[in-house]
């Protein structure tokens, strides 16, 4: 009875031992805290260059800031002009700043004011906007990151028909 309670304690002790995490670290997690991407969606859609820079400060969270410019000057079809948007992530993923995130962020745009039906007015307003967005970073063992962002925030400032500002994005970037 001893041998067959040993035999049964050791196959059970053999079996938690095998599914213990593999906890090794990857390269680009140890003293890599930079990343600049560029977002290649908006730049190939709406002509807008999108570049952002993150900050990692520590494996559940980061902050950064992204500029976007129109690069479309020559025609009158683009409503947005500028935006800065600081922003604030919290990861929730067991792996080193990448995976879902939930992001929090501030953006000062100018953007046309329109109703989208009637374009009443085609100058272009300054706007300040709070938001949340959603997401996910994929990182190579190299350090090349491609990240999914979407999200919407309110404008604070009075408008007529800018209520709300959009956030999406496909980001390809590196860490460093």
């Amino acid at each position: 009875m001893k041998k067959i309670t040993f035999f049964i304690l050791m196959l059970v002790t053999s079996i938690s031992f095998a599914q213990e995490k593999d906890k090794t670290i990857n390269p680009q997690d140890i003293n890599k805290k930079h990343e600049v991407k560029i977002n290649a969606l908006t730049l190939l859609a709406a002509k807008w260059i999108d570049v952002s820079y993150e900050r990692l400060v520590d494996e559940e969270s980061s902050f950064g800031a992204s500029v976007t410019l129109n690069t479309d000057t020559s025609s009158n079809n683009s409503d947005l002009k500028y935006a800065i948007t600081p922003f604030y992530r919290r990861y929730f993923s067991e792996k080193f700043a990448r995976g879902f995130f939930v992001e929090g962020f501030g953006s000062l745009y100018s953007a046309r004011d329109n109703d989208f039906i009637f374009h009443s007015n085609q100058d272009f307003e300054t706007g300040f906007a709070l938001g949340v967005s959603v997401g996910g970073k994929f990182v190579s063992k190299k350090g090349f990151t491609t990240e999914l962002l979407l999200g919407v925030g309110r404008n604070l400032i009075k408008s007529d028909y800018n209520e709300a500002f959009g956030r999406v994005g496909i980001s390809l970037g590196y860490r460093f």
